[in-house]
This record gives C-alpha cells, sequence and structure tokens, in this order.
C-alpha cells in the first residue's frame, strides 16, 4: 500500500529546501556554460519521442535529491501497487485499474474474484465487432441508411479525453464517419450540434457509468426527443444510440438494447477512461486498428514507467520537476504550450487530469496539508499563444514553468510553415533560458543609430531576465502510438505526484458540493420558490425569475 506520511518530514525534503538556496541565484546561461554535456545528461527517449530537462533550473545534486525524496516516499513500492491492483484509491475502496486496459500480456490480473484483463478483452472485441460493422456500412438507420455521425455525448472524463484524441488525430480518421461532442448542460451545445444532423444518419453514444449524470442525461434525452421528432417510434431508438454504461436496468429504460451497452469497471476512473469503453467515439472516428495503436503506446510508457530506474524514469522525473517549482520555488501554475494545431485540446484535458487529481488540501491520513499541492495547469497552441499570453511568461512578475510540445515532422507539410513554426518552438525556450541583459540590449539599439538618452529610457523595457525553465517534449511524429504514450506519461506524472504530496489523486469529492445544492436550486426554480440561501445567491435567483 501508499507510504502514508507528509513529504516535509523526509530527510530528503531537508536537503532540497538547502539545496534550493544554492540553486535559486544560478541562471540557466551559467549551468549550460558550466556543463557542456548537460543537454546529453539531462535528456531521455522513448519510442520516438525526446524529454529535453536540461532548461530547467536543476543540477544534477538536484535530479540526486529529488529521486532521494522519490524512494523516501516509495514511489517505487506505490507503482507497484498501482499495477497489481490495491486498493490505492482508499476514500472510494477502489482500485485503480487503467494500466489494465492497454495491457497486451498474458498474464492474470484477480481484481475482486475476476480476471480482469480477460474483462477488458471481451469489451475491446465487443467494440471492434461494433467499429467493423459501423465502417462497413453492416449497421445501419432505421431507414436503411449509413450511419455518417457519431454524437459523443458524455461530460468530464466522458468528453474530454475522447474529444482530445478524435482532433488530435483528426489526420487518421476514417472516411465517410463524422464524430461530434455534446457535454455542456447549456442547451446552445446540444442546438448547435443536433441542428447540422439528420436523424436518419446518426448514432449517438451515451457515456455515462452510472447513467445517472444530471447532465449527460439531460442531453441524451433531448437527443432522444430530437430523434423521436422524425423516427416517432421507439423501437428505433435500438438503430441509434448506443450506451457506455454499468447500469444496464437505466440503460434498457431509456430505450438502448441491452446488446449494445458497453461495460466499464469501479477501477476506471473518468478521467483515466479514454482508454475503456468510453474511447468508442474515438474507434468510431479512427478505426479500431489506430484506436489499439494508441492503446499501445500507453503500454510502452507503463512498461517504461514499471521497470525504469527512478534517475532515468520520465514520469518520475516530470513529476519531481513539479515538486521542486510547486513547493520550493513556490510555483502557482503550469503552461502546456503544444506547438501542433491538432493538439489543440491537450491543455483543457490535462487541466482536468492534474487538477481535478491532484487538487487537494486534505493528506492520506486525513490532516489538512501545510505544502502546497498542485498548481493551476492551462495554456494553448503555438504560435497563437505567444501572442496572447506569452507576454507574462517572458517579463512577468511570476515564474511560470512550461511543456514545449511539438512533432519534427509535419501532417501538413504545406509551404515553410513547419519550420517556421519550429523556428518559434526552439526560438522561445532559448529566449526563455537566456533572456537579454542590459549590455545585448544596450548594443542593440545603438546598432539602430538611437540616441542616449532615448536608450536609457527605454532599455529597462527591453530587459528579459530569462532564467524561465522550459521542458521540450519533441516526437518524430504525431501518431496514435506516440500520442498514446505522452498521455500515458502525464497520467504516471500525477500518480507521483499524488503519491509524494500524500494526497489521494484518484477521487473527486470536491465537485459533489456544486452537484448537491444545484439539484436543490433547480427544484426551487422549477416551482418558483426559494428556501434558504446567502443574499447574495437570493437576490440573483430572484432576478433570473423576473427575467427569465
Amino acid at each position: 500500500m501508499l507510504k502514508n506520511f507528509p513529504p516535509i518530514k523526509t530527510e530528503a525534503w531537508r536537503k532540497l529546501e538547502e539545496h534550493y538556496k544554492n540553486v535559486q541565484p544560478q541562471h540557466l546561461r551559467d549551468l549550460f556554460a558550466q556543463d557542456p554535456q548537460r543537454f546529453e545528461k539531462l535528456t531521455f527517449r522513448l519510442n520516438d519521442t525526446l524529454y529535453d530537462l536540461s532548461k530547467n533550473r536543476i543540477t544534477q545534486e538536484t535530479v540526486h535529491l529529488l529521486t532521494q525524496l522519490a524512494e523516501e516516499m516509495d514511489v517505487p513500492g506505490a507503482i507497484e501497487s498501482l499495477f497489481g491492483g490495491e486498493k490505492i484509491n482508499a476514500t472510494e475502496n477502489r482500485a485503480v485499474l487503467h494500466t489494465a486496459l492497454r495491457n497486451f500480456t498474458d498474464e492474470q490480473l484477480q481484481v475482486d474474484g475476476e480476471n480482469a484483463l480477460q474483462e477488458v478483452r471481451q469489451v475491446q472485441e465487443q467494440m471492434r465487432s461494433f467499429c467493423n460493422r459501423l465502417h462497413s456500412g453492416e449497421w445501419t438507420g432505421y431507414t436503411g441508411k449509413r450511419i455518417q455521425n457519431v454524437v459523443n455525448i458524455g461530460i468530464g472524463g466522458s468528453d474530454l479525453g475522447p474529444k482530445m484524441i478524435v482532433e488530435a488525430l483528426k489526420k487518421y480518421q476514417k472516411p465517410g464517419i463524422e464524430v461530434y461532442f455534446i457535454s455542456n448542460v447549456d442547451g446552445t451545445d446540444a442546438a448547435e450540434v443536433l441542428r447540422r444532423l439528420d436523424p436518419e444518419t446518426t448514432l449517438f453514444i451515451i457515456a455515462s457509468k452510472t447513467f445517472t449524470t444530471k447532465e449527460t442525461i439531460t442531453n441524451a434525452e433531448t437527443a432522444r426527443g430530437w430523434f423521436l421528432n422524425k423516427a416517432v417510434d421507439r423501437e428505433h431508438i435500438k438503430k441509434h444510440f448506443v450506451a457506455l454504461s454499468t447500469n444496464i436496468e437505466a440503460v434498457t429504460k431509456f430505450g438502448i438494447a441491452e446488446e449494445n451497452a458497453f461495460r466499464f469497471w469501479d477501477w476506471v476512473g473518468g478521467r483515466f477512461s479514454l482508454w475503456s469503453a468510453i474511447g468508442l467515439s474515438v474507434a468510431c472516428a479512427l478505426g479500431y486498428d489506430k484506436f489499439e495503436e494508441l492503446l499501445r503506446g500507453a503500454e510502452s510508457m507503463d512498461k517504461h514507467f514499471r521497470q525504469a530506474p527512478i534517475q532515468e524514469n520520465i514520469p518520475v522525473l516530470m513529476a519531481l520537476l513539479s515538486i521542486w517549482y510547486t513547493n520550493f520555488f513556490g510555483c502557482q501554475t503550469h503552461a502546456i504550450l503544444p506547438y501542433d494545431q491538432y493538439l489543440r485540446l491537450l491543455p483543457e484535458y490535462l487541466q482536468q487530469l492534474l487538477m481535478e487529481s491532484n487538487g487537494k488540501s486534505t493528506d492520506r491520513n486525513g490532516n489538512r496539508v501545510d505544502y502546497q499541492t498542485q498548481p493551476v495547469v492551462w495554456g494553448a497552441a503555438g504560435t497563437n499563444s505567444q501572442h496572447s499570453f506569452f507576454q507574462l511568461i517572458h517579463q512577468g512578475t511570476i515564474l511560470i514553468p512550461c511543456d514545449f510540445i511539438a512533432p519534427a515532422q509535419s501532417h501538413n507539410p504545406i509551404g515553410n510553415h513547419h519550420p517556421l513554426l519550429l523556428s518559434n518552438y526552439f526560438a522561445q525556450t532559448e529566449a526563455l533560458l537566456k533572456g537579454k541583459n542590459a549590455e545585448e540590449v544596450r548594443q542593440e539599439l545603438e546598432q539602430k543609430g538611437m540616441a542616449s538618452e532615448e536608450l536609457e529610457q527605454l532599455l529597462p523595457h527591453k530587459l528579459f531576465e530569462g532564467n524561465k525553465p522550459t521542458t521540450s517534449i519533441m516526437m518524430k511524429k504525431l501518431t496514435p502510438f506516440e500520442l498514446g504514450s505522452l498521455v500515458a506519461m502525464y497520467e504516471h506524472k500525477t500518480f507521483v505526484q499524488g503519491v509524494i504530496w500524500n494526497i489521494f489523486s484518484f477521487d473527486q469529492w470536491g465537485v459533489e458540493l456544486g452537484k448537491q445544492l444545484a439539484g436543490t436550486i433547480e427544484g426551487e426554480l422549477l416551482q418558483g420558490k426559494s428556501s434558504e440561501h446567502d443574499s447574495s445567491t437570493k437576490g440573483l435567483m430572484a432576478y433570473y425569475t423576473e427575467n427569465q
């Protein structure tokens, strides 16, 4: 089982606090000048992806102390508990086995008396058969027409992961099938998707483990009403709706045939579920074989995570860097910057993965933590982001570690677009590393012939401190395999952070209170009455009632 004590009590933490005092004043320029082999020492490769950690404010001693911290918090033991199916999600008494969804070995994995891997294989074969029928045209709508549009209705992990993957791998999309996503309970989301579609050629995937998620069921009922407005006969629902759920009774009551329900398990957390039947929309978009490539890419990272020594373990090192900046430099945000338009939804997906997992202030003993946990994750695609918030990263008053992600090869090699894109990718990390000092600014302005008085006034505004930490992740090409590996890396990074912070990463009780209150308030709005609320909430509800 997981260790259960605060990291600040470890010897490594104490040493890191002292070590930080030595590292903090040092500039990355100097660290590179001192060690010509710095890039080679701090760069790691897995498959066709390179992880360059050398532009981080660390030394070899930093890495040594951080890995000592991981050892003291028993990260290796935690990894085995994860893969072994122990119930490490203790507040919900569940195992955490999303890794089993991409395990292609012949090993046995017993969970609650059942072979989890065998069950996974059965659902995967069901998904494969479904996709083959869909893409071959064997599965048709109620009028005999081929299905041309698939709409995934879910929220959170049942939406963000699949939507990000479908967008990221659009170049691999099967012809003849368009995939859409509805998640927001705001009726605009459903209305804007449905108005583009024809009920005769549309298939809905209802993704909800319990089949009770308010937003999802509301959207599902809206989709069903839209469909029946033309199809009329409820029997036709069976040809146009499938479910990803464990609640078969609710599924069949909705009108979906039992054989069109795809199972998944309590040991699959929502934000870790895209590898399960929740990924059916991905398989519909790409074909099941490409979906399997995604799984195999994730499996390759799983094997590395489980087998590589800590000092060479990519997810562990990525997690330790986050600990270093969060708890010693006091950084409160982390930027994800993909230089690939296909990966534009990756920051949004990682927001949920990291912040819903590790946005906790209670440790595994039930005590309030007295150290910082998860920083805010945010970001956007380059080069667009360079023209919005990069000013803050370069010259703002807060330190923001950044992950820069790019493919060496483009799926769309038009003219010189990709060299221009990557020139920005390389230049930004170099600029953040080096900055520009007063001497360099003065020389630049003198060469432009600027008068001395004007130069001195302008000079402070053109200074760049540099010394801003970045991690560069570069893959040969954005493929299902490499994307699967990348996403799994961030999953394991999330887990390791939680282990070291001594928090439970796999529950999300923080979202429950708002849901409970929303249920009460919804009833009050529909009935036109209000119970006890604070004056602000009552005033807002009254304004809504007056103006609806």
